[in-house]
Parts: C-alpha cells; structure tokens; sequence
C-alpha cells in the first residue's frame, strides 16, 4: 500500500539511546511494515556526525537493501566537507560510484551549515549533475543540533531552490514543516505547532514557485503539519498532490507512525480522493525513484 520515502535501519542495534534500542534492525523494520501496510522502502544513512552516535556507511545500506530487493530502495550520503573540506571538492566521484552501486538518491542530508555554505553548494552542485533527489533535514539553530541552517521564511531554501533548478529538494523536519502556516513566533520552529492555519507559511509558496521543492511528509514534524488543521491539510494534499510522499522516519522500533491512519482516514471518509491518496501514499515516490 505505502512507498515509505524516509527510514534509517542498520543490521545491528547500535549503542542504546536513553537507555533504549536506537536503531531498528531490518527484521524488525520488516516486521512494522507489515502491520503497517508498507511495501517498500527508502534506507537513508547517517553519515554526519552531528546526527548519529556512530555514523553508518553507504554499503551497511546498500547491504541490507540487497538482502531486500523487493522491500528496500538505497539512497547514499555524502557529508559536504568530505575528501578535501573544500568548495571544489570532486564529490561528484563518490555519487556516480554509489549510483553505479543502485542508490537512487541521497539523504537524509543532515550537517549543521548553512544551506549557502560553498561547502553544501558544492555538494548541491554535484547531486544536480548526477541526477539524485535530495532530502535534507533543516535545523533551527548553528551547534547543539543537527540539520542544514535556515533563517525564518527559510531565504536560503529558496536561494538554493533558484540556483539549482533541477534538483529535486525533498523538504523535512521541524523548522521546515512548522511554515506549512504562518508563524506566530520565530521559536515555532523549534517544535510542533498546534495552533491551526489563519494564514498560509512560506513553504506552500515555495512549492508553488519552485516545481523542484518537494515535500517529505516523514516523521511527526510531517504528521503535524497536516493534523493541526486537517480541513488546511485537504486543500494542501489537493493542490500539491503530485509532490508529496508518505513516509515514516522510523528509527527505533517503536518510534509510532501516526501519519498511515491519518491519510487513510481522510480517504475513507472522503475528505480526499482514491487518487490523491494513492499518488501521496506510493505513486509519487516510484515516479521519481523511477521504481517501475
């Protein structure tokens, strides 16, 4: 039923977080998917050390996806500051080699800089060449985090969005997803909010300008932006309906994925249509994985 666009798996456990299981294993992942009605999935690795305990190679994915074919899709992640720690650095060498290898994209790019750093438009650049879609992770703040730096009304997104027009951003996480709406503070980033949509965010006039932004509708930032106001988040799924993709960013297993039985229901009560639910649920995510 579902194309799980966003999911972090490694064949073993890793060290615990909060005295708990931080990563789920593949036999366990399947096992969720299988309650959950998923029927394939993106594997992202954790290769920034801002955002892992231990970070995770390319070929632990690129593994566990071939022992999976029909389950699992690899994407590959390359850390902007990677071979030389420059802006000219030829990272264009390792993405054609992981592409060569069967990933079909890179992410879930997480390095604390700035979007416009030379060093993370150098990697732009290269992604661009190669042809993979990006999904990145925004933070809120530069240290004590994890993500690309944004400014509120994310300006440096949409400078990369104009400088890149052919790659495909995949848009994720808190500070991203919080713009769905209009803040009313500039700390909303940092979390979830509740209050429902008086007036439409930056990121629906992004989507609008820019065909190549897409929406990763992973995790609770994803599940969030459309259950605090679901009658917005019908007319959101209508109009933007061919570049949003279902996903779940499990992590440990038993990170919940509340956002399966928040679109099943609005198709089952009829607040969106067969087809709307089927392009964001799987359609999307093979057209641009190109899995069929």
């Amino acid at each position: 039923m579902f194309v799980d666009i966003h999911v972090h798996v490694r064949k073993t456990p890793g060290p615990p977080r909060g005295g708990k299981q931080s990563y789920v294993t593949p036999e366990q992942l399947l096992e969720r998917y299988d309650g959950l009605g998923v029927e394939k999935a993106v594997l992202l690795p954790g290769v920034n050390p801002e955002c892992t305990y231990v970070p995770q190679s390319n070929e632990e994915v690129i593994d566990i996806a071939q022992r999976y074919p029909d389950r699992f899709v690899p994407f590959c992640n390359v850390d902007p500051r990677a071979m030389t720690n420059s802006p000219d650095a030829p990272l264009g060498e390792i993405l054609e080699f992981y592409k060569k290898m069967g990933c079909k994209g890179i992410g879930e790019v997480c390095p604390n800089m700035p979007f416009l750093d030379p060093l993370v438009l150098n990697l732009f650049k290269h992604v661009q060449n190669v042809g993979f879609p990006l999904i990145f992770h925004i933070a809120p703040q530069i240290g004590g985090t994890y993500g690309l730096y944004d400014d509120p009304g994310l300006p440096q997104l949409e400078r990369c969005l104009q400088m890149f027009p052919k790659l495909k951003f995949l848009g994720h996480s808190q500070p991203f997803w919080a713009e769905i709406g209009k803040l009313e503070t500039p700390a909303d980033r940092y979390g979830y909010p509740k209050y429902p949509i008086k007036e439409e965010g930056v990121v629906p006039k992004l989507m609008r300008r820019y065909p190549n932004l897409y929406g990763d509708l992973s995790a609770y930032s994803g599940y969030n932006a459309l259950a605090r106001d679901p009658e917005y988040a019908v007319q959101f799924l209508n109009e933007f309906q061919d570049r949003l993709l279902f996903g779940t960013d499990i992590c440990a297993p038993d990170t919940p994925t509340p956002l399966a039985d928040f679109l099943l229901d609005l198709k089952k009560s009829g607040k969106v249509s067969e087809e709307v639910f089927w392009k964001v649920a799987r359609e999307n995510a093979i057209k641009l994985l190109e899995l069929e």
